[in-house]
């Protein structure tokens, strides 16, 4: 028999409230939901899983995950189907119990990062989590987030990341300016993207790596600074930045969503940096 049948118990409504921020404050813990996200969870070193719950036919289905969490000395609950749904609808009948992440802009900055990305403003827990997956995709080594954006522990950022917010560092509650001028202290060049950029993200491609005086290079070590949803960035934000850059819009659409726009980005910073010519420096 399950162990945990009662949807009503104490138990199950603790790990339903993680939904809520101030529950995940009081408590130290977060959500992971789905099995997909649940597995990179109870994969990755630095990532404290406490609990795993499964109902006995997710167990069957998902064995590696069920293995994998306890080597890693995470309890495996199992459930029945009305158990698991009240902990979370959306969780295909797998759902752990971590710690809350935490990484520091020191720690970014030490490990000398060549990609990141600065999410400022950025309310969405789609997009956010999106643009996490997009800096994993694009080796990208780390996603930082201003303090007025949308906490990543968030149930729906974490889904959205698809198991990403595991594979990199993400710092949270930044202030953008304070940050852009650490960014450029260590380095790095700061793009802003924005669609009435005055620099074009294809022309920039066309001269990664022997971009001309005035000109910013994608292939050199960078950092960019996407905006809200809604508004895109602030004239104080897009000031702060060594160039704006927009993608080309070749078609009809008035324009991007913020996750598709920094995927482009970021891709193609990735790119330049890989065809960077020897002996250019980083």
């Amino acid at each position: 028999m399950p162990e945990l049948t009662n949807p009503r118990a104490e138990r199950v409504r603790s790990v339903r409230a993680l939904a809520g921020r101030s529950a995940r404050l009081r408590a130290g813990r977060f959500v992971v939901e789905g099995p997909q996200a649940v597995r990179e969870a109870v994969a990755v070193d630095g990532v404290r899983v406490h609990d795993v719950y499964v109902t006995e036919q997710a167990a069957r289905r998902y064995p590696e995950i069920v293995a994998a969490a306890q080597g890693r000395g995470a309890r495996v609950r199992t459930g029945s189907a009305e158990v698991l749904d009240a902990m979370s609808p959306d969780a295909q009948h797998v759902v752990a119990v971590a710690d809350l992440l935490e990484s520091s802009l020191d720690a970014v900055l030490d490990a000398a990062p060549r990609l990141l990305a600065v999410l400022a403003h950025v309310r969405d827990p789609g997009n956010a989590g999106t643009v996490v997956r997009a800096c994993d995709a694009a080796g990208a080594d780390a996603a930082l987030l201003t303090r007025e954006s949308v906490d990543v522990h968030n149930p729906k950022v974490v889904r959205s990341t698809a198991g990403s917010l595991f594979h990199l560092p993400v710092v949270t509650g930044l202030d953008l300016p304070e940050t852009v001028a650490r960014l450029r202290a260590a380095g790095l060049l700061v793009l802003a993207a924005d669609g009435s950029g005055e620099h074009d993200l294809d022309d920039l491609l066309d001269v990664a790596g022997a971009a001309p005086e005035g000109v910013p290079d994608l292939a050199r070590r960078s950092a960019w600074v996407f905006g809200n949803e809604a508004w895109g960035l602030r004239d104080e934000d897009r000031a702060l930045a060594d160039a704006v850059v927009r993608v080309p819009i070749r078609g009809r659409a008035e324009s991007l969503n913020l996750a598709t726009a920094a995927t482009v980005c970021l891709y193609a910073s990735s790119r330049a940096q890989r065809q960077r010519p020897s002996g250019m420096p980083a």
